[in-house]
């Protein structure tokens, strides 16, 4: 069976800690990320979610060459 385009049926989400924890960072940086636009949320009342697939594809487009 095939999935519609946008179908976010079968995503996994995580919690701010989780997303915190997978990138080596502090919450507080997830939540600053969050609300500048970089990095996609819902908000589930009055936490958010970030899905597994958003914070992975983050990580990807954040590499660079240090030299």
């Amino acid at each position: 069976m095939v999935t519609p385009p946008g179908d976010i049926s079968d995503s996994k989400f995580l919690t701010v800690a989780e997303v915190a924890a997978m990138m080596r960072v502090s919450k507080m940086t997830v939540y600053r990320l969050v609300h500048s636009g970089e990095l996609p949320a819902v908000r589930v009342g009055r936490s958010f979610r970030v899905r597994e697939d958003d914070a992975n594809e983050y990580l990807k487009s954040s590499f660079y060459n240090a030299g």
